[in-house]
This record gives structure tokens, sequence and C-alpha cells, in this order.
């Protein structure tokens, strides 16, 4: 009996859809591998990366161990401003990063008095006094230091267990690569970010 042909099936041809969905799969599992690369490698070496805070010169607003996703973008277009949070190169030694925060601005004097810090600038000739609520681990040391252009005086939060611009000096420009805009555990948007009050330096705090 003859069968019409459109009937008779190949032995292999159960297979055929089965190989080109294999192909379709690898396809574009490829194309979504290459839109990651061509994405996340920018994103991670231009925009953001990450940062695990290492140490407690910043307690308690940051702890050891803290995951931190820093913002590369944002100092390519603005200067870091007083009480910004910084991510930088240490100067003496440019393949460490630090986290501290910006105390003193370019062209500025620094003064620590018994752990209070004041600053000379151009708006405040005869000084201002920083009211800093971050601090809770204070310590009461004294010096001076006047910042070039381009330099900025940072200090950790926690003033007892910090080395920072009071050991080593200021943070040139260059250094800086970043402020941490998002901290994991616990979760927080643009964690530190904390101005500090000031008040004349002839006044009581």
């Amino acid at each position: 009996m003859d069968y019409p042909k459109e009937e008779m099936g190949s032995p292999t041809s159960p297979k055929a859809p089965q190989d080109k969905n294999s192909k379709s799969f690898w396809k574009e599992l490829g194309k979504l591998l290459f839109l990651a690369l061509i994405i996340v490698i920018p994103f991670r070496l231009y925009i953001a990366q990450p940062f695990i805070v290492d140490g407690a010169s910043m307690d308690p607003t940051f702890r050891n161990g803290q995951y931190l996703i820093v913002d590369e973008v944002t100092y390519l277009f603005k200067t870091p401003e007083r009480g910004s949070v910084l991510i930088f190169k240490y100067p003496e030694d440019p393949k460490k990063y630090f986290i501290k925060r910006v105390i003193g601005l370019p062209g500025e004097i620094i003064s620590l008095k018994e752990g209070a810090v004041t600053i000379v600038n151009n708006d405040y000739p005869e000084g201002l006094t920083l009211y800093e609520p971050y601090v809770k681990f204070k310590k009461e040391d004294s010096l001076n230091y006047t910042l070039g252009e381009g330099e900025y005086f940072v200090m950790g939060d926690n003033r007892l267990g910090s080395s920072d611009s009071r050991v080593w000096g200021a943070v040139p420009e260059a250094n800086i690569i970043g402020r941490p805009i998002i901290r994991f555990f616990p979760p927080a948007l643009f964690p530190g970010e904390n101005t500090p009050e000031e008040t004349p330096a002839n006044t009581t705090q």
C-alpha cells in the first residue's frame, strides 16, 4: 500500500527542531553575555565600583567589613564639599584606598586645639569652629595645617583610631576616587553624608 509522501517521516526529523532550538538558545545566551560585558565592565571601571571598609577609622559611621558602592563620576564635575566622605588613594602608597571625611578645603588653614576644629578662610578670616555630631570617639590633639591649591584635609570619624591628614598630610585632588552612594548591611543611600555645623570661632559650642 502506498502512503502519501507528505505523511512519511524521516527517522531523524524529530531531532531537527531540537537542534534548531539548541542553536537559538546558545546564540541568545551569547548575545546576552556580550551585552552584559559591554554594559557591566565600563560601569565597573568608570562609573561605580565596590569597596569594603577595612578597619575602624570611620566608626561608628562605617564599620569594618561593610560593603559600599562608590560613585566615581560626581567628582569629575564638582569638587568635594566639607563633610563629604571620600574614597581616595593613600598619598604615601597609591595602591591602597582609604575612606575619610573632608574637613578642610583647598587654600584653608586648619587649626586643631584640644580636638576642636577651626577653619580659617576668606569668608571667615577670624576662623570658624566646626560642630561635628558624627564624631563619637574624640582625641584632644592640637596642630595647624595650611592647605595648598587642590588639597583636602581629611579625618576619620573615629579620631582616636584614625591615621589621616593629622599624620600624613593633605590628600591631592588627583587621588580622589569618589564617594560612597550605597551601603549594604545596614542598607543606606548616600551613607555618611553629614555636613558639619559651622559656628564662628569666638562662640561657645
